[in-house]
C-alpha cells in the first residue's frame, strides 16, 4: 500500500507538502486577545503538517467567548498574527485561519468592553464557561440578534477574511461546527428565528451561506474552506429530524460556491445515530472540491480513508500538541509523545510555554532521552 499519507496536494492554487492537516485546537495562549512571539513559535514548530488549520479566532470582538482566544479584527491581531504566518513561511509551511464566533458560548467575563453575548434566538446553552476572574460561571442567556446586526456580523467575517489575507494567512476556514454561531444557525434547536434566517431549512442555512458568499467576495473562493459537524452535539447543541438531508443540501450549495474544501469531522467517531454512517458519503457526493475528515484518526485510519477516497486530507488534532513533528514521527512508524491534558487551555505555574513550545521534536528527545 502506497503511502498517500505522505504524498504531496494541491489545494487550489497552494501546494501542499503533504495530506496531514493540523486541526485547530484553541490553546487559549493570546494575552489580550493578540497571538505573541509564543503563538509564533508554536506553529513554526508544526510546520511539517501540509496543512495548518490555526485555533478558533474571533471575527469580532462579541465572538472572543473564551478566555485568552485570539482575534482578527484590529490592527494588534493583525500584527501579531503576522509574525505567525511568517514564521510558518519561513519553514515553507502552509497556513490558514479558522474563524469561530462563539455566539451564545462564552461569558461576559471573557469579552472586552462594550461586547456582548449574542446568538440566533435568546436560547441559553447548559453546562459552564472558565473565566479567569472567577473560574467557572454558567453560560448566561444570550441576546437575540436582530436582523439587521445578523447582515452586520456578516460584513464582520468578510472585513476579518480582507485582514487575515494582510496578516499572511494563505486562506480561512469558517467554523461552522461544533456548537459555535454559525452552527447555532444551522440548529433548530438553537435556531427559533421567525425572520428570513429561521424557520425552514433553507432559512437556516441562509446566515452560513451568506457568510459564504462574503468571504469568497472579499478574498475568493480558492481561499474560503469550512468546518462541518452534523450529528455533533458537543456545546449542547441537541439531534433534530433530517440531519443527512440538510447537510447534503448545504454541501451542495457550498459546492455550488466552488469552497476550497469542506473540513468534516467525522459523524462515525462520535456515537451518532445509526443514520451518520451515510452522512461522509453522501457529503462526499455533494462536495467534490477537497475534502478533509477530522476526529480521532491514526496514521494507518487516514491511510485508509485516503486510500478508500473518502478523504483527501485527513486533520489530527491533539497529537500535534505533544508531536510538533507529527508527519516525520508517523511516517518513521515512531512512538508518539503524550500530551499534558492539564496545559492543554491553562498555563502551568512556570509559565505558557509549558505544555505549549516545550515539547521536543523526535530527534532532540532521542537525542536527551
Amino acid at each position: 500500500m502506497s503511502d498517500l499519507l505522505f504524498s504531496s496536494a494541491q489545494l487550489g492554487p497552494i501546494t501542499l507538502r503533504n495530506k496531514v492537516v493540523m486541526a485547530p485546537m484553541t490553546r487559549a495562549r493570546s494575552l489580550g486577545n493578540v497571538p505573541g512571539p509564543l503563538v509564533a513559535e508554536y506553529y513554526a514548530q508544526r510546520a511539517s503538517a501540509g496543512l495548518i488549520i490555526v485555533e478558533g479566532t474571533a471575527p469580532n470582538a462579541d465572538g472572543l467567548g473564551y478566555a485568552r482566544i485570539p482575534g482578527l479584527f484590529n490592527d494588534a491581531q493583525v500584527a501579531g498574527w503576522k509574525l505567525v504566518t511568517d514564521a510558518v513561511h519561513a519553514r515553507e509551511g502552509r497556513i490558514f485561519v479558522q474563524f469561530m464566533h462563539c455566539g451564545r458560548i462564552g461569558h461576559p467575563l471573557n469579552l472586552p468592553e462594550g461586547a456582548e453575548i449574542v446568538a440566533p434566538s435568546a436560547v441559553k446553552a447548559g453546562g459552564e464557561m472558565w473565566t479567569d476572574q472567577q473560574q467557572m460561571q454558567p453560560h448566561p442567556e444570550p441576546r437575540a440578534l436582530t436582523t439587521a446586526e445578523v447582515k452586520q456580523v456578516i460584513q464582520d467575517f468578510a472585513k476579518a477574511a480582507k485582514l487575515a489575507v494582510e496578516a499572511g494567512f494563505d486562506g480561512v476556514e469558517l467554523h461552522a461546527a461544533n456548537g459555535y454561531l454559525l452552527e447555532q444557525f444551522l440548529n433548530p434547536n438553537t435556531n427559533q428565528r421567525t425572520d428570513e434566517y429561521g424557520g425552514s431549512p433553507e432559512n437556516r442555512a441562509r446566515f452560513v451561506l451568506e457568510v459564504a458568499d462574503a468571504t469568497i467576495a472579499a478574498i475568493g473562493a480558492e481561499r474560503t474552506g469550512i468546518r462541518l459537524s452534523p450529528w455533533g452535539t458537543f456545546n449542547d447543541m441537541g439531534a433534530y429530524e433530517g440531519v443527512n438531508d440538510f447537510y447534503e443540501y448545504l454541501a451542495t450549495e457550498l459546492q455550488r460556491r466552488n469552497l476550497v474544501y469542506l473540513h468534516l469531522i467525522n459523524p462515525e467517531t462520535i456515537k451518532a445515530p445509526a443514520a451518520s454512517a451515510d452522512t461522509v458519503g453522501l457529503m462526499r457526493r455533494a462536495f467534490t472540491n477537497t475534502f478533509i475528515l477530522s476526529s480521532e484518526y491514526d496514521a494507518a485510519k487516514a491511510e485508509a480513508e485516503l486510500q478508500k477516497g473518502r478523504a483527501d486530507l485527513v486533520a489530527f488534532g491533539r497529537p500535534f500538541i505533544s508531536n510538533p513533528d507529527l508527519p516525520e514521527r508517523m511516517e518513521a512508524g515512531a512512538k508518539l509523545a503524550e500530551g499534558d491534558q492539564a496545559t492543554y487551555y491553562a498555563p502551568a505555574p512556570e509559565g505558557f510555554h509549558i505544555g505549549y513550545t516545550d515539547y521536543p521534536a523526535l530527534a532532540e528527545a532521542q537525542q536527551s532521552a
